[in-house]
């Protein structure tokens, strides 16, 4: 039985991935749900109490595995330097995953304060690492430029989710050159 309802929930979460980022917040609703994954609408309501819950189970399951790949491609650089560029091009290079696009719409949506708290506190692991990079560089600010950095992030990514003319790369590069100059300024 317990395997069954771990089950169950996993397919709510896959359905609610999809969902986001097919069509953003306006898209994940329980008939949504119920419909994705041929259960009975009050069956997801014995899963989850609300849209906000929800999202707070997928920014507990998704953030921290998009998270480990920051990481993990931080890691492999050689130098501050190094790891602010791989921290940069590994998230725009996530833009195209799905979790990433739930992330997104989760984060546009108006949630209630739980699921804000805890997608703030995701988002603050990923800017530590990034200050800890600046850190070593000898900056000044890092827990300020790191958020910063993360605005050029955030922006490169929703210019890239639009299907701007540039191709990603371009704007990966775009991104990075930013980020390196304004940081050795």
């Amino acid at each position: 039985m317990a395997e069954h309802r771990s089950m169950q929930r996993a397919a709510l979460l896959d359905a609610a991935r999809s969902l986001l980022s097919e069509g953003g917040t306006e898209a994940l609703t329980f008939p949504a749900l119920a419909e994705r994954t041929g259960l009975a609408r009050s069956s997801v309501y014995e899963y989850f109490k609300s849209r906000a819950a929800v999202v707070e189970e997928l920014c507990a399951v998704d953030f921290p595995v998009w998270a480990a790949e920051v990481e993990g491609a931080m890691a492999l650089a050689d130098d501050p330097e190094g790891k602010i560029e791989a921290y940069v091009r590994r998230q725009l290079d996530l833009v195209g995953d799905r979790r990433h696009r739930a992330v997104v719409a989760i984060s546009a949506s108006e949630l209630d304060r739980g699921a804000r708290e805890k997608i703030r506190a995701a988002h603050g692991g990923l800017v530590t690492m990034l200050a800890e990079a600046l850190r070593e560089m000898g900056h000044a600010e890092p827990r300020l430029v790191a958020m910063l950095l993360q605005g050029i992030v955030d922006a490169a990514a929703r210019r890239a989710e639009l299907g701007a003319a540039e191709e990603p790369g371009a704007i990966a590069d775009a991104a990075v050159a930013m980020a390196l100059r304004g940081v050795r300024g």
